[in-house]
């Protein structure tokens, strides 16, 4: 049995042939499973204008925790480039009324357009770095970080954030923002000289959890507001360690929490044996590959008609390939007992997807079940 909590981040994927309605069905069905299977908490990742059907996180988790009795239902994350700080604290307000005290409020800044800086006295270019390399630190691999700007469409990207702010709308500053709810959240909100009090929203029970993948803005921001922290090793494998370390170095007790609270994410893939496992997972790479070319990410393939990658595709998605937990349950239990080691995190979230619902719910039953969440 181990010893710190376990969760799911689920995305609502929507595999080849199927669509938006039958892969939102197959979310609720996961996390009422996943309640039964004694998960902590169940988390619905935030995406537009791709395959997958969570792109309205509060909408969702209404509906999951309707559908659910005591499971933990939050946002991983809600993208605060494309809202604003009163939207998300009503809108989350709202939820913690209807079931307090089980709602996660989950925040990241992806996508955020900054202002444009003022003008500076040009700098000298810098040497160039050293090339980083493959690590495995206690038997965790730790990719090099990879950079989407070589890869990703941009026109394609600037059109779709575009789609999702007021023209030109520009965000404000993260740290800002965060300010702002969590000066909503405790009925301390001021503007224009005038106390402004949001509701549903104030004095409700909802903490901000931050998401983050590498040691900027987010992982620091957490630390210096004292809020627990979720680094992304399933998204940024290359990165996720080293914004767990800025974000202890950057901690200072709140009324929130008296000490850091780390939360790290995996993709795994669990079968009934290490074969069925890598044959489910065999099309994971075609997926990423989809997302980091630019098209945005397909209807997730079924691995029997998936052909092997080439090596020009496995070099775009080698970082998250290598760093899927996929196997029989004992192996890949104590691959996340190591990325727990390595990280000191306090409780694993983990995602999977695979083609077939079915195969999905095999997977999370089985971890659950070796993780000492179930019989």
């Amino acid at each position: 049995m181990n010893a710190i909590p376990l969760s799911v981040l689920d995305l609502a994927p929507i595999s080849a042939g199927s669509d938006a309605a039958t892969a939102l069905h197959n979310t609720i069905d996961l996390a009422q499973h996943a309640e039964q299977w004694g998960y902590r908490r169940f988390w619905i990742a935030e995406h537009h204008f791709v395959a997958v059907a969570s792109s309205a996180p509060a909408v969702l988790i209404g509906q999951i925790a309707a559908a659910t009795n005591t499971i933990r239902v939050g946002s991983a994350a809600v993208q605060l480039s494309h809202t604003t700080a009163a939207a998300v604290v009503e809108s989350f307000g709202m939820l913690d009324a209807f079931y307090p005290g089980r709602i996660d409020l989950g925040i990241g800044r992806s996508g955020q357009r900054r202002r444009k800086p003022k003008s500076r006295t040009p700098r000298p270019p810098e040497p160039p770095k050293p090339v980083p390399q493959w690590r495995e630190i206690d038997g965790v691999v730790v990719p090099p970080p990879f950079d989407l700007r070589t890869v990703l469409n941009k026109e394609l990207v600037g059109a779709t954030q575009a789609i999702l702010q007021q023209p030109e709308a520009v965000a404000p500053d993260f740290a800002e923002q965060l300010d702002d709810i969590m000066a909503m959240l405790n009925g301390s909100y001021r503007t224009g000289g005038f106390d402004v009090h949001a509701v549903p929203g104030e004095r409700s029970a909802l903490t901000p959890w931050i998401f983050g993948s590498s040691k900027g803005r987010s992982a620091r921001t957490a630390g210096a507001l004292g809020l627990p922290f979720v680094a992304s090793y399933h998204l940024t494998p290359g990165t996720a360690l080293e914004a767990v370390d800025a974000y202890r170095d950057s901690f200072v007790p709140s009324a929130t929490l008296s000490q850091p609270y780390v939360v790290i994410s995996a993709d795994v893939v669990v079968a009934d044996d290490t074969a069925t496992a890598r044959h489910l997972a065999s099309s994971y790479g075609h997926w990423v590959y989809s997302i980091r070319a630019g098209d945005g990410a397909i209807p997730y393939p079924d691995p029997a008609t998936c052909p092997p990658l080439t090596d020009e595709q496995l070099e775009v998605v080698n970082d998250r390939v290598a760093t899927q937990f996929v196997g029989e349950p004992d192996e890949v239990a104590e691959r996340l007992t190591a990325l727990r080691r390595v990280s000191g995190a306090d409780e694993l979230v983990v995602t999977s997807v695979t083609y077939r619902h079915e195969d999905r719910l095999r997977s999370h039953e089985l971890l659950a079940k070796r993780w000492g969440l179930c019989a």
